[in-house]
């Protein structure tokens, strides 16, 4: 009978008019008890991936970077081995004989017919593998990019260019915008190249470059 009042007192709580105490926590000899829980987080967190508006993972400046110095190194050899030839020949055929080749004699030749016989068709034949260099670029930037949305050397480094818009399709005129922007632009603006590709470093949220912005494009990474 004592332990049931005993329990019903403990159940309707300490006396009216008595402070109310805290529940003391376990001690030891050395004082509290300690107390085990899960740890805390401590030390560095890597930031957060990057993501396309579509959910995808962004790709890095140093994979893009990778991705377009092999298309490049691709797109200068088969250019030198085209242009080196063109160029040689064309110096030696335009080259004025200095020397008369019947009499061994120096021969009279004057500044503005060097311009004219030498420099300067030199110079339209360098202008015009430009252009051939430019075409080249865009049938392989613009074609193969509109049909798969991967060059050469985004399909090695395991990257492709996708519309901004979640769910739209990667068009011809995209592509179009991106060449103009990259090589055109680059080509005849100095130091542009550079500024657009290296524009992705300080764009947020989706480290675009001038040429994605123009053209509404993300690059992200794709399974392997």
């Amino acid at each position: 009978m004592t332990q049931a009042n005993d329990d019903a007192a403990a159940a309707a709580g300490p006396p009216t008019g008595e402070p109310v105490r805290a529940p003391v926590p376990p001690q030891t000899p050395y004082g509290p008890a300690p107390h085990y829980g899960p740890p805390p987080q401590y030390g560095w967190r890597p930031p957060p991936v990057p993501l396309a508006p579509d959910g995808r993972p962004l790709a890095d400046f140093g994979t893009r970077l990778l991705s377009h110095l092999i298309d490049t190194s691709i797109l200068t050899g088969i250019a030198m081995v085209i242009f080196v030839p063109v160029i040689f020949g064309a110096f030696f055929v335009l080259m004025p004989d200095l020397v008369d080749p019947v009499t061994g004699t120096a021969t009279s030749v004057t500044a503005d017919e060097v311009v004219a016989d030498f420099f300067l068709p030199l110079l339209l034949i360098e202008l015009g593998l430009v252009l051939v260099l430019l075409a080249g670029y865009y049938i392989y930037f613009v074609e193969m990019m509109y049909r798969s949305g991967q060059t050469l050397g985004k399909k090695l480094m395991k990257i492709k260019v996708v519309p901004f818009e979640p769910g739209a399709t990667l068009t011809r005129g995209m592509a179009a915008k991106r060449y103009l922007i990259e090589f055109v632009a680059g080509t005849v603006v100095p130091l542009f190249y550079y500024v657009d590709g290296l524009w992705q470093l300080w764009d947020k949220p989706y480290q675009q470059t001038l040429h994605d912005k123009v053209a509404k494009t993300v690059v992200i990474k794709v399974a392997p």
